[in-house]
């Protein structure tokens, strides 16, 4: 009996490979975000605290101020960082999902043919047993 041989398979690894390494760079690209995100979130927890210090001493209040200030700057700029991260983030979704639906395609077809193949091989054990039959029957006559 034919063994079933998937004409694409070499084809249907490399889909496989590219869409693992689109999965993987979408997983650093969230990474990423997340990281950025934390930085913003520390950097409020810090200008939360300042603002709580400088009102608690009136010594020195300017160097309160200016250090509030750069942590406002600081945080502007973890903003934009984080609209790049999220648009990078989305680059990458959206290709990690067009790899991964070329392989689901390309995995549809290969059982599709799996399943004629073995169609085929039902039918031809069918007409070989019948044929044993019928030869055994016919010549006994």
């Amino acid at each position: 009996m034919k063994k079933f041989s998937f004409s694409l398979q070499k084809v249907l690894q490399l889909r496989k490979f590219r869409e693992e390494e689109c999965k993987i760079e979408l997983g650093q690209a969230i990474s990423n975000l997340n990281m950025v995100e934390n930085e913003i979130k520390l950097t409020a927890v810090k200008r939360q605290n300042a603002a709580e210090q400088r009102f608690s001493t009136t010594k020195e209040i300017g160097a309160w101020d200016n250090y509030i200030l750069r942590l406002d700057q600081s945080a502007e700029r973890l903003m934009e960082k984080a609209a790049q991260a999220e648009i990078a983030v989305e680059e990458k979704r959206a290709l990690y999902l067009e790899a991964s639906k070329e392989l689901k395609t390309l995995e549809k077809l290969k059982e599709k043919r799996e399943k004629e193949h073995r169609k085929e091989m039902l039918d031809y054990q069918m007409a070989e047993i019948d044929d044993l039959t019928s030869s055994r029957y016919g010549t006994g006559a």
